[in-house]
């Protein structure tokens, strides 16, 4: 079992910034890409950004330039700076990642519970 344990959300005021951090544990053998989702109210899940093991990161193109990416691949844990927060920002952020199974011999998908991010006008 691999888990997914997100922190760093809370209350900010708009044009300010949170990081977030999600870490994995467990029975880790190996992790691929990791990235970040969110849902905000009403609304279905979307990508944020994602990372691949290499450290190359992809971002949904209407938050280039405000949010980073990165990993720390010794600690297993992935972080999202974001900055320049808007109202439309407010969602419950979470973290995903390919984790490899050996009793599966392949990769699968892991969620972390989600951590929220509130940003206040």
């Amino acid at each position: 079992q691999v888990h997914l344990v997100e922190s760093g959300g809370g209350v900010v005021q708009a044009g300010g910034s949170l990081k977030l951090s999600c870490a994995a544990s467990g029975n880790i053998y190996s992790i691929s890409a990791m990235g970040w989702y969110r849902q905000a109210p009403g609304k279905q899940r979307e990508l944020v950004a994602s990372i691949t093991s290499g450290g190359s990161p992809n971002y949904a193109d209407p938050l280039k330039g405000r949010f980073t990416i990165s990993r720390d691949n010794g600690n297993n844990t992935v972080y999202l700076q974001m900055n320049s927060l808007k109202p439309e920002d407010t969602a419950v952020y979470y973290c995903n990642a390919a984790a490899y199974s050996s009793s599966i011999r392949g990769y699968f998908e892991v969620w972390g519970q989600g951590t929220l991010v509130t940003v206040s006008s």
